[in-house]
């Protein structure tokens, strides 16, 4: 299990990233959902040992990660948002290059760890080919490979899906699902879709605050009965914002739809919707952006 208590980080230049953020994370697949510039790449690089946070605790079953973080990183696996390899080496030749660094020296159990991993990612076929000629996706594959080497008990993949085409998506989150059955990992993600299809547990986070955690399909059913949905002219939104809780706007077909959070039938015209985790989503983000002028009012 990965407990993380009260993690504040605030850069030199005074932005707080991290804002007293709590969360386990237990065996399985575990997604942090979040906008851009919520914090997550800050959370995984202090979860990875990569920079030290200004304070808080972060344990890892029996390991203190912040005081032993050499132990954390004996049975870790990091594909970070920017993964960066040598373009002219082939596949074979780079994880076999990693191998040694992630210190697995005797040569025969060696090769044999690269060429099942490259099988269990699909690459296998293309192992002789330079990493210049991967594809988004392939190249993706290449680095859930890197990160498995030596068997990691606790895998951080940030950002993991961004920017791949819909087949390359589905074979990528195909893996994660393998692979999350036996060890945790930590997805961190913009995307409800990638948390939604994957993740047995989640935590939203935004302006380096964790808004909600806890099973995806719990914090559905918290919001049953409670998301209404119209289609309106943009011309309405403004009032709409005055009078409702508008937690989401989007098109379709041409015509704006509109979500909105009430505990009862708010009448006008709206139709009840059976929410998903799209609408937890941006409940969250709404109620806790309301937050600070909540508390200055």
């Amino acid at each position: 299990m990965l407990q993380i208590d009260d993690l504040t980080h605030v850069y030199p230049n005074g932005v707080r990233a991290l804002d007293g953020v709590t969360l386990q994370a237990p065996r399985g697949m575990f997604g942090l959902l979040g906008p851009n510039g919520a914090g997550k790449s800050t959370l995984m690089r202090c979860i990875a040992t990569l920079q030290t946070p200004t304070s808080g605790h972060i344990r890892f079953d029996d390991i203190d990660v912040l005081t032993t973080p050499e132990r954390l990183r004996a049975t870790l696996g990091y594909l970070p948002q920017d993964f960066g390899v040598y373009p002219r080496v082939s596949a074979y030749d780079m994880l076999d290059h990693m191998a040694v660094l992630k210190g697995l020296a005797e040569p025969k159990a060696r090769r044999a760890e690269v060429e099942r991993l490259l099988e269990q990612v699909n690459l296998y076929g293309v192992r002789k080919k330079a990493l210049a000629g991967f594809s988004g996706g392939m190249r993706q594959r290449f680095g859930i490979a890197q990160a498995l080497l030596g068997g990691p008990s606790l895998i951080i993949v940030d950002e993991p899906t961004a920017g791949l085409d819909p087949e390359e998506r589905n074979r990528f989150l195909n893996l994660l699902a393998e692979i999350g059955e036996n060890v945790v990992v930590l997805l961190s993600t913009h995307i409800v879709e990638d948390v939604s299809d994957l993740c047995q547990a989640m935590a939203i986070i935004a302006g380096g605050r964790i808004a909600r955690q806890g099973a995806p399909t719990e914090l559905v059913q918290e919001l049953d009965g409670r998301i209404w949905t119209k289609t309106v002219d943009k011309a309405e939104l403004p009032a709409l914002r005055d009078r409702y809780q508008l937690i989401s706007i989007r098109l379709s077909g041409g015509r704006t739809v509109v979500h909105v959070l009430s505990a009862g039938d708010p009448g006008d015209g709206f139709a009840h919707h059976r929410g998903g985790l799209e609408d937890v989503y941006f409940s969250s983000l709404h109620a806790l952006r309301q937050a600070p002028s909540q508390r200055a009012a």
